[in-house]
């Protein structure tokens, strides 16, 4: 499939779509969440481009909702599908969901469809859902600690193509190699020619560092699931609560997560923790130690009767000495006990281990007042501990992932799992909220639809009385007013539509010829002028004309006679019944005028109607099933029959029920 070839997808969508790993994968298999990765691309668009391929693998040319009506429906049904879900995923996924008149596309999805009914809504499971979401692509780590070096121009493009998380710098020899040690904490070399060079500073020649991005840049792994760890957990926890198989060891996913932090950093490992802490609380903890040892050393000045002779006195002067001196003949003992406190105190509050020699020697031997710390002890103090903390935590990422990138593949497959659920269970809340049923899709004309319940009516479902209709040609529909003939239509579009979309729709049974196009014409309101009018007819003389034993259609039409006079409307009527009936169409008219448009047809046309029980209380009892050949009585004559029954048989109104024979 050439991604141009899909409609809607120009140059610049199909750049876009060549971002990710596998988009022709994507097209195929409708992963809205995969396609709207794509720079630029929305997942409302992506369903639309996911759509447009799936009808070019199916050579369908579209169009099967040809009217304005029949795609309202079709936007109805969506509509209680997407309702259905939890996710905004699964809402867009089933855009990809759309009526067709392919046997492949119908047969396609019925597939999905009866899997999809054999799921049990769950509310569990529903609940687990309402945490899960596509995964996001961090496309914004940047590592500045450490960089790629080579000497070789073809490395240096591969490099930045391959890891652009880090700098790739060129260098010709060893001395710029160490020059690079000594601005980057960590230095990949990918020349093998720089093995054995022997420069200070972390320095790691991997030749195949390209293959294994992971181990230079960890954090594009860590980033991945630090970013994306609640939409994982929520996957597995799915998984768990609907029993899905998972692709790997939910468990030990869950550990590896709990290792990682909201940042992408590492937890729960002592060692760092205890060198972070000492880097993060040097400098405060230095000052405590310097205030330790000056308050012992003031308390033990003040307690103490200090007598110097002039002659000492005289001497110290002379040579310039300060209390330094003094306290180093009078107090030494005294200092170094200050000094060691101070020395203790640092230890002790940064926990320190292997450099605990060097912080001893952040405070001289020498005594002085007030005691200072020796800045430059304390500053290479900061380098071992900063560097042995960068050491461990790059060490821990590496390690965790290695761990991490060999399930990430697993991990978007459960996420993926768990999106897929929620389409498949949004399919199967529908069936189960409107007892619905898969039909029975035969290459005959008509349907048969028994015990059909529209959901888009404006009453509660369980109270929608069970309709039982067929239709094996055209036929024209009778029935009082407020009878249910617009819902009888809007049932037959509905349960054709989903029948073609290959969704179970809501009857007892259903068999549905087949068909190219559904045309539904819906009432209009009021007379039309005469523009209008012509360019309705042109629209059913196209379509009579068109149709051929290849592009079936079924025709549904709501009391036609609305656009012009009556006399004139039963002529036009009939002669459009009599040209689909001649095309073996499949066709239901709605229509006051059925007495009138059998006596001005010149063919044999069927007739059914909606028949009224009679008035009750002074409300209309229906049998909201045609009755196949039988013009349906109007309300008018319901009444009169009605006041002819109060008044007798010689009465006016028996006199007036006589004129509707």
């Amino acid at each position: 499939m050439e991604l141009e070839s899909v409609p809607g997808v120009g140059a610049k969508t199909a750049t876009a779509l060549r971002e990710l790993d596998d988009p022709k994968r994507a097209l195929r298999d409708g992963d809205v969440a995969t396609l709207s990765q794509a720079p630029g691309i929305s997942e409302g668009r992506a369903a639309r481009i996911a759509r447009g391929a799936i009808r070019a693998d199916h050579d369908d040319p579209g169009g099967f909702a040809a009217t304005p009506r029949a795609r309202e429906i079709f936007r109805e049904a969506l509509g209680l599908l997407q309702s259905r879900t939890v996710t905004d995923y699964a809402a867009k996924r089933l855009e990809t969901l759309y009526p067709s008149g392919v046997q492949s596309r119908i047969e396609e999805v019925r597939a999905f469809t009866e899997r999809a009914m054999d799921r049990e809504p769950d509310p569990d499971v529903r609940a687990a859902l309402s945490g899960v979401e596509p995964l996001a692509d961090p496309g914004d780590v940047r590592v500045r600690d450490r960089c790629l070096a080579t000497s070789d121009a073809e490395h240096y493009a591969a490099a930045q193509e391959a890891i652009p998380e880090v700098s790739v710098e060129v260098v010709d020899d060893a001395r710029q190699l160490a020059e690079l040690a000594r601005s980057y904490s960590t230095v990949v070399a990918l020349d093998e020619a720089f093995a054995g060079v022997d420069v200070e500073g972390d320095v790691r020649v991997e030749p195949n560092a390209l293959e294994e991005p992971a181990s230079v840049v960890p954090e594009r792994v860590l980033t991945f699931f630090a970013r994306n760890r609640d939409r994982v957990a929520a996957a597995a926890e799915v998984h768990r609560v609907a029993g899905l198989d998972a692709p790997c060891d939910l468990d030990a996913l869950a550990d590896a997560l709990d290792r990682l932090d909201e940042d992408g950093s590492v937890r729960g490992d002592d060692e760092l923790d205890r060198l972070a802490t000492a880097v993060d609380d040097l400098d405060a903890a230095v000052s405590t130690a310097e205030s330790v040892a000056n308050d012992h050393l003031r308390e033990a000045i003040e307690e103490r009767d200090v007598t110097i002779e002039g002659t000492d006195l005289l001497s110290l002067v002379e040579r310039g000495a300060g209390v330094d001196s003094l306290l180093g003949r009078e107090l030494a003992d005294e200092y170094a006990a200050a000094v060691e406190q101070a020395r203790d105190h640092l230890v002790d509050a940064l926990n320190l281990r292997d450099t605990e020699t060097m912080a001893r020697r952040a405070f001289p031997d020498e005594p002085t007042y007030p005691v200072e710390r020796q800045e430059d002890v304390v500053s290479r103090l900061r380098e071992e501990l900063t560097a042995a903390r960068d050491r461990r935590a790059t060490r821990q990422k590496r390690e965790l992932a290695d761990d991490l990138a060999d399930v990430r593949g697993d991990a978007e497959r459960l996420v993926a799992n768990a999106l897929e659920l929620d389409v498949e269970l949004a399919v199967a809340r529908f069936a189960a909220d409107f007892d619905c049923t898969l039909p029975e899709i035969t290459e005959d004309r008509g349907f048969d639809i028994e015990g059909g319940r529209s959901p888009l009516l404006d009453v509660p479902f369980e109270a929608v009385e069970p309709v039982d209709y067929g239709v094996d040609g055209v036929t024209v529909l009778s029935g009082v007013n407020s009878g249910g003939k617009t819902s009888t239509l809007d049932l037959v579009a509905l349960v054709t539509t989903l029948a073609h979309m290959g969704l179970p729709v809501p009857a007892e049974s259903a068999r549905i010829g087949r068909v190219a196009e559904l045309h539904y014409h819906a009432k209009t309101q009021g007379t039309l002028d005469a523009g209008a009018f012509e360019s309705t007819l042109r629209e059913f003389g196209a379509l009579v004309t068109d149709i051929t034993t290849d592009r079936s259609v079924m025709v549904l039409v709501d009391e036609l006679e609305s656009i012009t006079e009556p006399g004139a409307a039963a002529t036009i009527i009939a002669g459009i019944l009599e040209s689909l009936t001649e095309r073996e169409a499949t066709g239901v008219f709605v229509s006051h005028l059925a007495e009138d448009i059998l006596e001005a047809s010149d063919a044999d046309l069927a007739i059914d109607g909606i028949q009224a029980a009679g008035l009750v209380d002074g409300e209309l009892r229906v049998n909201r099933s045609p009755v196949k050949g039988q013009l349906a009585r109007s309300t008018p004559e319901l009444i009169v029959e009605k006041l002819a029954d109060d008044d007798g048989e010689d009465g006016f109104y028996a006199g007036l029920l006589g004129k509707f024979d």
